[in-house]
């Protein structure tokens, strides 16, 4: 009874998306962060990353923070010490200081979202992860993708653990596409499955990014079978590359599952 209740509930608040709206999303395999490959100097986020899945005519999945000035830059930790071995918070620099920061291994920079929107100039679709902090404020990283997203013609969408992200787009920027990214850590209880279908019905999204561990589970199966389109991340081995084939519409990849994925197109 209760799960006939939650799927009635998913399909009044939380409709698949209209025909046509986003298609394109489940043709690509995507390449996670980019093409990277650190013996090679190509480091994930970067220029040459992107540069790297664009030739290989992959999808490109990026993850974007805010700057102190209120630009979006392509980064995926808070921390920049991880990929630069630089001490600070992204959030503490400006977009400027940014770009002259060296991300270690290569001779490449942490770019802007606009720069790399320039650099795939529609070729591939991007899939861009808007990362936000525990209990941060979303308004303005979303402002600040949204701006940089003006005028793009290519195919992209936006998406993020956060529902408030998918619900600032659905209200203020509704032709952007739009997904939930969800992991179920190991959280099975009742409560995990409501809570998993609350931030559904708050985040509205067009499809969803589920955790390749977790694929096979109820809820996700029960939204793909509906017609949500179902994106999986993050593939990086062979057997995790048979899994997002039988269970997903298309998968975020990276390694070895990148490396299998190829081989087999």
């Amino acid at each position: 009874m209760l799960y006939l209740l939650f799927a009635l509930i998913d399909r009044w608040l939380a409709p698949v998306p209209r025909a046509g709206r986003c298609d394109w999303l489940t043709t690509p395999v995507y390449a996670h962060r980019g093409f990277h490959d650190a013996a090679s100097g190509r480091i994930e986020n970067s220029p040459g990353a992107f540069a790297a899945a664009i030739a290989a005519g992959l999808g490109i999945e990026c993850d974007v923070q805010r700057s102190r000035d209120g630009q979006a830059v392509v980064f995926h930790d808070e921390d920049l010490s991880r990929l630069t071995g630089k001490p600070g918070r992204v959030a503490d620099e400006t977009a400027a200081s940014l770009a002259q920061v060296v991300l270690t291994g290569s001779a490449d920079t942490i770019p802007l979202l606009a720069t790399l929107l320039a650099q795939i100039a529609g070729r591939v679709p991007l899939l861009i992860e808007v990362k936000i902090a525990r209990a941060g404020r979303v308004q303005p990283l979303c402002l600040a993708v949204n701006r940089a997203l003006e005028g793009y013609g290519g195919q992209v969408a936006v998406m993020s653990f956060d529902p408030r992200v998918c619900s600032w787009f659905h209200h203020y920027s509704p032709h952007v596409v739009r997904g939930l990214v969800m992991t179920e850590a190991s959280w099975r209880t009742l409560g995990a499955k409501a809570r998993r279908h609350l931030a559904l019905w708050r985040a509205r999204p067009d499809f969803m990014a589920y955790d390749i561990g977790d694929i096979g589970g109820a809820f996700p199966v029960a939204q793909r079978r509906r017609g949500m389109p179902l994106l999986t991340w993050t593939v990086d081995n062979m057997e995790k590359a048979a899994r997002a084939g039988a269970k997903a519409d298309a998968p975020i990849a990276e390694g070895a599952g990148l490396a299998q994925l190829l081989g087999a197109q």
